[in-house]
């Protein structure tokens, strides 16, 4: 018998199977989130509908409502993102910075411009049909505007308690201090000659709010 006979014969190689690559919900979540938001910007409120979103995000309609039950969830979370596109809240919890430097953190003063028509944009959508649907103006309500301003109040009464700052009443100081910048940051832009003009006028407005409110 030849050594080629009784060679003993080896078994074939098992190929390896790739896994599918895979995405968690929270990336999931993100992405739709993200195309909603462009999608509701483009098409508002009334002409967005879910399974737009789902075509868009190229995800069965299964997904998108398992993930968001109906088109009021999902602009809730639009809104709920949109809050952290206007204040960069909550802060690190080891943040030692001075008052004035947070405060320009948190509201963004230096957003860039294309963050900033982004941003824009959403608003833009909002007091256009806000008035048109009550499950809107109750989210932006709830969930936008009495969130936004409740969480910069839990920071600043926090920051009281270090001793950096001296407030009363941290919900009305919140409620000032938004007015003033966000008075600012609307879509009246020309009311500023550029935008390094409207981050001086930022910049004064929290100065502003600083020393008012410094220990003495």
């Amino acid at each position: 018998m030849s050594d080629t006979e009784t060679t003993a014969v080896q078994p074939a190689a098992k190929r390896k199977r790739g896994r599918p690559k895979t995405h968690s919900d929270t990336d999931r979540r993100s992405d739709i989130i993200d195309t909603a938001r462009k999608t509701f910007v483009e098409l508002g409120f009334s002409g967005t509908t879910t399974d737009i979103v789902a075509a868009r995000c190229r995800i069965s309609k299964q997904t998108l409502y398992r993930l968001f039950p109906s088109k009021s969830d999902l602009f809730l979370a639009v809104v709920a993102a949109h809050r952290q596109m206007m204040l960069d809240l909550p802060r690190p919890v080891d943040e030692d910075a001075p008052i004035d430097t947070v405060l320009q953190k948190i509201f963004m003063i230096d957003i860039d411009e294309a963050a900033e028509n982004e941003r824009q944009a959403f608003i833009h959508i909002v007091m256009r049909e806000g008035g048109q649907f009550p499950e809107i103006a109750e989210i932006l309500r709830r969930d936008g505007i009495d969130r936004s301003r409740q969480i910069l109040a839990d920071w600043l009464s926090a920051e009281a308690k270090r001793g950096k700052l001296v407030i009363e009443d941290p919900l009305g100081s919140a409620r000032m201090l938004m007015d003033l910048l966000f008075g600012a940051m609307g879509p009246r832009r020309e009311d500023f000659k550029s935008r390094a003009d409207r981050r001086r006028h930022l910049e004064q407005c929290i100065d502003l709010f600083v020393r008012g409110t410094r220990p003495s």
